[in-house]
C-alpha cells in the first residue's frame, strides 16, 4: 500500500513523536535502531521530513531529530502525502490512469469506499496518539 520509504518514514516519525514527548532529541542511529531499518535510508527519508517542515532538527553535541507540540499534531496523511504524494487518496485501485467514475475499473466502486476509509483513518490519526499504546507495549515499531 505504502512505498518502503513513506513505511520507514511513517515509523521513524512515530518513534521520534515518542521521544518527543519523554523531552528526547534523536539521533539517525537511535532512530534506526529504533525501528528496524537502513541508517542512511532513515537519514535521507528524515532530511526530505525536516526539508518540508513536518521535522524539526537540532545540530551540535546535543541536537537530534525532535517534534514540538505543533508537530505532533501532525496526521500520518500528512507524513504520507509528502513521502508518496496524494496519489493513495485518489488513484484508481488497479493503476490505470483513466479510471473514473464515468469508465471505472473493474474494482473502482469497491476501492473508493476503501480509499475513502482509509483517508479518513490517515487524516485522522495524529502522531501524539501513539504515546501511550508504545509506553504500554501495546503497538511496536520493530518487527
Amino acid at each position: 500500500m505504502f512505498s518502503k520509504t513513506c513505511e520507514y518514514g511513517i515509523r521513524a516519525m512515530i518513534y521520534i513523536a515518542q521521544q518527543s514527548k519523554n523531552n528526547v532529541k534523536v539521533g539517525v542511529k537511535d532512530i534506526a535502531a529504533g525501528i528496524d531499518s537502513p541508517e542512511y535510508f532513515i537519514a535521507k527519508i528524515l532530511q526530505e521530513l525536516t526539508r518540508k517542515g513536518l521535522l524539526l532538527s537540532f545540530k551540535g553535541p546535543t541536537g537530534g531529530f525532535y517534534l514540538d507540540d505543533k508537530a505532533l499534531q501532525c496526521s500520518i496523511a500528512d507524513i504520507v502525502k509528502a513521502i508518496d504524494g496524494d496519489k493513495i487518496f485518489s488513484g484508481c485501485g488497479l493503476g490505470l490512469d483513466y479510471c473514473s467514475e464515468t469508465k471505472p475499473c473493474p474494482i473502482h466502486h469497491e476501492f473508493k469506499r476503501i480509499r475513502e476509509d482509509m483517508a479518513n483513518m490517515l487524516n485522522n490519526t495524529r502522531l501524539d496518539e501513539f504515546h501511550e499504546k508504545l509506553t504500554k507495549d501495546i503497538g511496536f515499531l520493530k518487527r
